[in-house]
């Protein structure tokens, strides 16, 4: 593909680095964590998980090492799976990272056939990469050949009528409000059917 292509966007935002071995939890310190995250008291997250307090108290403070059923109701009470109970955060505490883009404001990055703006561009090391597209181009042609990367993505139409090219299945077109999630390695392009250029927003993964 040429420089053009959406490809080019993934490539400059993805932040190499290799995930790090995460240490041994104590799960009464996790459980404990995770009830304060939530700002809920003993009796609170213990009516949540459907446990007596005096179960969840001698839970976080080591006392007893609970059955599966109640390592069962402890995630489905605060709302997580069972492996995360014993998986720390990764990082020491909730970083609080977030990002504003006002309509208009996303980072231009226009191109023959698509006129993309960036979202969220503040923040670095991002897991996704989200950004609103004017889709210019009317037919297959004007492409250099197919948009290919790693990851997985997310299309979603917000105005006018698109063409959805893939490499392994038939074209789909796309109205306001449908929406598509494939794999960002088979080749894809998308082109205009309405008379005004259509308008998409594409989320792809970093990971």
């Amino acid at each position: 593909m040429s420089v053009e292509s959406p490809k080019s966007l993934v490539e400059i935002a993805r932040m190499s680095g290799e995930t790090e071995t995460l240490p041994p939890v104590n799960l009464g310190e996790r459980v404990r964590a995770l009830r304060t995250a939530h700002g809920w008291t003993l009796e609170q997250a213990a009516k949540q998980a459907g446990l007596a307090r005096s179960t969840l108290s001698k839970i976080e403070n080591g006392q007893m090492s609970p059955t599966y059923d109640a390592l069962k109701k402890l995630a489905v009470g605060l709302e997580i799976s069972i492996p995360q109970l014993f998986t720390p955060p990764a990082a020491d505490q909730v970083t609080g990272r977030m990002a504003i883009t006002k309509s208009g404001e996303g980072a231009a990055k226009a191109t023959s056939t698509y006129e993309h703006q960036l979202l969220a561009d503040t923040l670095r090391k991002k897991q996704m990469l989200p950004y609103s597209a004017r889709v210019r181009a009317r037919k297959m042609e004007e492409f250099d050949g197919w948009v290919r990367h790693d990851g997985e993505e997310f299309l979603y139409v917000l105005t006018g009528v698109i063409r959805l090219y893939t490499e392994f299945y038939e074209p789909v077109d796309m109205r306001r409000g449908d929406s598509a999630y494939y794999d960002a390695t088979m080749g894809h392009n998308v082109i205009s059917l309405s008379d005004e250029d259509a308008t998409i927003l594409w989320v792809t993964s970093l990971t």
